[in-house]
């Protein structure tokens, strides 16, 4: 895009936005399309999450790709897109929340596409809060959103983990140089490692021998360093005070919340359940699965859920 303004009034030009799309469009009588589904993945993800929908695309099935044109955008702050590590601005990048997502990927959406109503929002994690905060400032924007292993605010424990992991950063003295050097690597695992036990199931993890613990741990933290710290820690903050509670009574779009009994970020008693009660008319549809927050993999188990969620949006 040509450029983008925060919402504390910084502005950004030739900013880089990093998308796929496939399926099949379908016009209204002006010539905009009318089907576009747009997924929004989790923290530092990127286009590429909407893998996570592959075994409902095919014909006949969920996401037929017949029947739906899909967006994926790589998020403002993600790598990829418009970051601290794409545009080396490092620690000199604008601060930005999830209202600055939202609006980045709704002004990419008219400007690429010409699309100002998007027939629905998938999230996961993260992108569950995009497609929230989509639905509740533009009420009018989707007519559907699903929110996946999400919830309307951070709080508690997690609240705490990125607090924790802020001051693992933060206590680096090479962080507001704005280099990258050894020592913020280091930091930059460590800090990384501190989600290690926040993915899969805690059975998952006791079934593991603790030699098999020890190898996924040193896997996790040596993958994690191919993380720009600074793309993490603006990331980070901008989900650290996401909370839309007092607000959920402004969505209009049909919802439906999917849950993990198993996830160990956003349990469903803390999280789904309280929020489908704020949400008027919403859905819940709660799983067992042992990769916990990381379930989104497993959609495919809840294909009956979904397509009776979809029924009333097949014919677009």
């Amino acid at each position: 895009m040509d450029s983008f303004e925060f919402e504390n009034g910084d502005v950004l030009n030739d900013v880089r936005v990093e998308y796929m799309s496939f399926g099949t469009p379908i016009y209204d009588e002006k010539g905009i399309i009318k089907n576009a589904i747009v997924y929004c993945h989790g923290s530092l993800g990127s286009y590429s999450s909407i893998k996570k929908l592959a075994p409902l695309l095919d014909k006949g099935n969920v996401f037929d790709e017949s029947k739906y044109f899909f967006i994926c955008i790589s998020a403002l702050g993600s790598p990829g897109s418009c970051s601290p590590s794409t545009t080396n601005l490092k620690n000199k990048f604008p601060k930005y929340s999830i209202n600055d997502v939202v609006n980045f990927q709704k002004k990419f959406l008219v400007e690429k596409f010409n699309i100002s109503h998007v027939l629905g929002m998938i999230g996961n994690s993260m992108g569950g809060f995009v497609c929230l905060t989509s639905a509740i400032n533009f009420p009018d924007y989707a007519d559907f959103i699903i929110c996946g292993v999400s919830s309307y605010k951070v709080a508690g424990h997690d609240f705490m983990l990125s607090k924790f992991v802020n001051e693992i950063i933060e206590s680096d003295p090479d962080y507001n140089r704005g280099d990258l050097t050894y020592s913020l690597n280091r930091t930059l695992r460590i800090a990384c490692l501190a989600e290690f036990n926040f993915g899969l199931s805690k059975r998952a993890l006791r079934d593991m021998s603790n030699i098999e613990l020890s190898s996924e741990f040193e896997n996790f933290g040596n993958e994690s360093i191919e993380t720009d710290i600074y793309d993490l820690k603006y990331c980070n903050e901008s989900c650290m005070y996401f909370d839309v509670e007092d607000k959920l009574g402004k969505i209009k779009s049909k919802t439906l919340i999917i849950a993990c009994n198993q996830d160990p970020h956003f349990p469903p008693e803390l999280d789904a359940i309280p929020m489908s009660k704020m949400i008027k008319g919403s859905e819940l549809v709660i799983i067992d699965s042992n990769l916990g927050h990381l379930c989104f993999n497993e959609l495919s188990t809840i294909s009956n859920e979904l397509k009776e969620f979809m029924g009333d949006f097949n014919d677009c």
